[in-house]
């Protein structure tokens, strides 16, 4: 696996979760938000690549025996029954990802796992 295979599989699993209605945004975790205001430093001093900050709720890893494990963690709409909204990203994301792995010839098993950190 390169570093862009993680990449595309973050920005995949980011995309598919905010297409699901309840959706307000990615929770991003404490080393995303480090991260982002070291870019910041970091853009000031040398214009050019920037990360993509739209999947920093999502953590993604490919597991020994060559599956997918992914955490997405979300702020959801307060409108919205949490659980539904919740297996509604589950089914989306792992849907998305294993249709996004098939494509690239990649096929390989895609667990998802959703955490409601809050609503607004």
């Amino acid at each position: 696996m390169t570093g862009s295979d993680r990449e595309n599989m973050h920005r995949v699993a980011a995309r598919a979760a905010l297409d699901v209605p309840g959706m307000v945004a990615l929770q991003p975790a404490l080393a995303d938000r480090l991260a982002l205001a070291a870019s910041r430093v970091y853009q000031g001093v040398a214009a050019g690549t920037t990360r993509h900050h739209e999947a920093a709720g999502v953590r993604c890893e490919l597991t020994p025996a060559g599956a997918w494990h992914l955490e997405v963690r979300c702020i959801l709409d307060g409108n919205h029954r949490a659980v539904d909204v919740a297996r509604r990203v589950r089914e989306r994301v792992r849907t998305t990802g294993t249709s996004y792995l098939a494509q690239h010839g990649r096929a390989a098993p895609v667990t998802v796992v959703v955490t409601v950190t809050r609503t607004v």
